[in-house]
């Protein structure tokens, strides 16, 4: 399920251009790669969870309370740009898997139970996890000193330098 979830997103059409318009609007800031890597992620952690609901009989509100308390407690962390992208991914991101089940000769209503809540939460958690790695970096690009561009052929005193 895991892998399914994988390549189908790496397959639909809609991700692509989503994540081309998200580098676009960005400015290359969030780069399609990354965003591809986030959502292949994320639904192949969805497809995951739901197989393990499936198996063991687990309620699907066990995975989806915690999941979303995560995802709206990240918006308050994150960039808001990030969490826009975010949930419009998870709306984008559910599409191809709906049809998963029917497709592979699945009982709808038992077994796809839920993957469709699940794929739409797990960008939301991928993709701020994206925006809080960028905060993070951002920061620490930020505090780094910068030492001044000395030419090749300048002689740099020691006092200088630092």
């Amino acid at each position: 399920a895991m892998l399914m979830g994988w390549f189908i997103i790496n397959a639909e059409p809609a991700v692509h251009t989503l994540n081309k318009q998200v580098e676009e609007l960005s400015a290359g800031a969030i780069s399609a790669k990354a965003m591809g890597m986030s959502l292949s992620i994320a639904v192949s952690a969805a497809g995951g969870l739901a197989m393990l609901r499936v198996i063991t009989g687990i309620s699907i509100m066990y995975f989806l309370v915690p999941g979303y308390l995560i995802a709206l407690a990240l918006s308050f962390f994150v960039p808001r740009t990030f969490t826009a992208i975010a949930f419009d991914s998870g709306g984008v991101a559910s599409g191809p898997l709906t049809g998963a089940c029917e497709a592979l000769g699945g009982n709808v209503m038992t077994d796809a139970f839920g993957l469709v809540a699940l794929v739409a939460m797990m960008p939301l958690i991928t993709v701020q996890v994206m925006g809080a790695i960028y905060v993070v970096k951002s920061r620490h690009a930020s505090q780094e000193p910068q030492l001044p561009d000395f030419g090749d052929n300048e002689i740099i005193e020691l006092w200088e330098a630092c």
